[in-house]
Formats: structure tokens, C-alpha cells, sequence
């Protein structure tokens, strides 16, 4: 029995927004990748739970990040879109259904898959919104993959320090 409620996950959403701003804005990693962790209520939220709670959750979460960065609805947007399709990345990375289901039940290789395909997708919609031109084109998609692989790690540990493959 899974015991998370709206309170809990506006909680989880104020948590990872504030981590997201005032650490990991901070820290750019090589100069200039910044690793994204506010997703992972995205990811993780429980399949089973009420689809529109669900999406204005995930839309709240991506507003936040908009208004402290001053991106105009790049970051809800792309937050959303992950969430909107977040059963149909699963079932395509995993060939699992999400009838009954648990992460314990994945083995690491569909996990990674899942967690890297939406963190791309995430980071693809949020910096071709952001920095699109045609003349940056290669410069952009190699900014997408580098913060996706970074965030990827970030993402990773911490579904290794909250055990989420036993949970959910």
C-alpha cells in the first residue's frame, strides 16, 4: 500500500525544486552542463494514481522551475509532455504493461532505458525551446546529450539511494 498523498507530493515537489535552484543551478558541471534532478517526480510518480492530479503536479513542478529561472513555460512544458507520455515510454522501453506493476520487476537495463529516454526527451524539448537555431543545431543536440548523460548519473543515484526499484 502505497501511502503518498497530494500533501506528500507537493512536498517532493517543493523538495526537488529547491534542489534543482539553489544547488544544482550553482554547480554546472564542465563549465556549462547543468544536471537536471526535478524529473525524477516525473518518473517515479505511481502508475496507478489519478492521471489529472498526476499532470498538474508535474505541470506545478515545471512551472516552479520556469518562474525562478525566468524560462516562460519551457521547463512545464517539456515536464508535462514527459508526463503526458510517460506510460508510453514505459511500455516502449520495458515491453511491460503498468497494470500491477512494480519497478522491483524491471531489470536494470529497461530501468536505465526508461530513466535516460524521458531525460532526454525532457532535456531535448527544454533546450531546443530555449536555444534553437539552425546555425547551432550540432552545438544544441550535443548540450542535450551531455546534461542528459549527466543528469542520467544524477537521476540514477538517486533511485539507488531511495531504493526505488524496491518501491512504487
Amino acid at each position: 500500500m502505497n501511502s503518498r498523498s497530494i500533501f506528500t507530493d507537493i512536498i517532493l515537489i517543493i523538495s526537488l525544486a529547491a534542489i534543482q535552484i539553489f544547488v544544482l543551478l550553482r554547480m554546472p558541471l564542465f563549465g556549462k552542463y547543468i544536471p537536471v534532478l526535478y524529473p525524477v517526480f516525473v518518473l517515479f510518480y505511481p502508475f496507478f494514481r489519478n492521471r489529472f492530479v498526476f499532470l498538474s503536479l508535474s505541470f506545478l513542478l515545471g512551472l516552479i522551475i520556469d518562474i525562478s529561472l525566468g524560462t516562460w513555460g519551457i521547463n512545464a512544458f517539456a515536464t508535462v509532455t514527459i508526463a503526458y507520455f510517460r506510460t508510453l515510454i514505459f511500455r516502449r522501453t520495458t515491453e511491460t504493461s503498468t497494470d500491477f506493476f512494480s519497478f522491483l520487476t524491471l531489470n536494470w537495463t529497461q530501468f536505465s532505458l526508461f530513466i535516460f529516454l524521458s531525460i532526454f526527451i525532457h532535456q531535448f524539448l527544454v533546450q531546443y525551446l530555449e536555444f534553437f537555431k539552425l546555425s547551432r543545431l550540432l552545438e544544441v543536440f550535443i548540450n542535450v546529450l551531455m546534461t542528459s548523460i549527466i543528469s542520467f548519473v544524477f537521476i540514477f543515484i538517486y533511485a539507488l539511494v531511495f531504493r526505488i526499484k524496491q518501491k512504487v
